[in-house]
């Protein structure tokens, strides 16, 4: 085997863990194909470049490239003479990671946070309601607990993610750069 087949085979083994793993960001394969491959570019790609190298179609590249893009993944870039779109893949890994562990959080504390405020209230109004059995106020009270108690765990959820955001988990977890500071 010479050199450029060797190298071929090293890239292509990540190509193809990134495509098998790219389900962690809600991802297809073919789309971890794409990111994969650009990742070993030094140069920004169009979508006509992805068509031709991956062999799919420019819809499907288009899809993935605007889904990846998305998640902070991959990034418009610029370069003097071309006139289609170029997307490179954003050099920050961690910053990535983090901006997909944002995103997709602050979403689930939104979500939960509303529904458990509402359930709530209406727990509240009922518990106080005079017309109520003592059995059902007992559960509503149960209930109660553990809406409080999972309220609590997303307002730590929701410190978490600011400790991403400002990167302060890098003091707890630092990166390997970071350790021979």
């Amino acid at each position: 085997m010479d050199g450029k087949e060797t190298l071929d085979k090293a890239r292509e083994r990540i190509i193809e863990t990134i495509a098998q793993n790219i389900h962690l960001y809600g991802l297809t394969p073919s789309a971890g194909r794409q990111y994969g491959t650009m990742f070993f570019h030094n140069e920004p790609l169009t979508l006509d470049d992805m068509t031709e190298e991956l062999g799919m179609s420019k819809t499907s590249m288009s899809t993935s490239v605007r889904a990846l893009s998305d998640l902070k993944l991959v990034e418009r870039a610029w370069k003097r003479g071309i006139r289609k779109d170029l997307y490179q893949v954003k050099d920050d890994w961690y910053q990535s990671f983090i901006d997909l562990f944002s995103i997709k959080w602050r979403r689930s504390i939104s979500l939960h946070s509303v529904a458990i405020r509402k359930s709530l209230t209406e727990l509240q109004v009922l518990r106080n309601d005079p017309g109520v059995s003592d059995e059902l106020k007992e559960t509503v009270e149960i209930d109660i607990a553990k809406l409080e108690y999972i309220r609590d765990y997303y307002e730590w959820l929701d410190r978490l993610v600011d400790a991403f955001e400002d990167h302060d988990i890098f003091d707890l977890v630092p990166r390997k750069d970071e350790l021979t500071k």
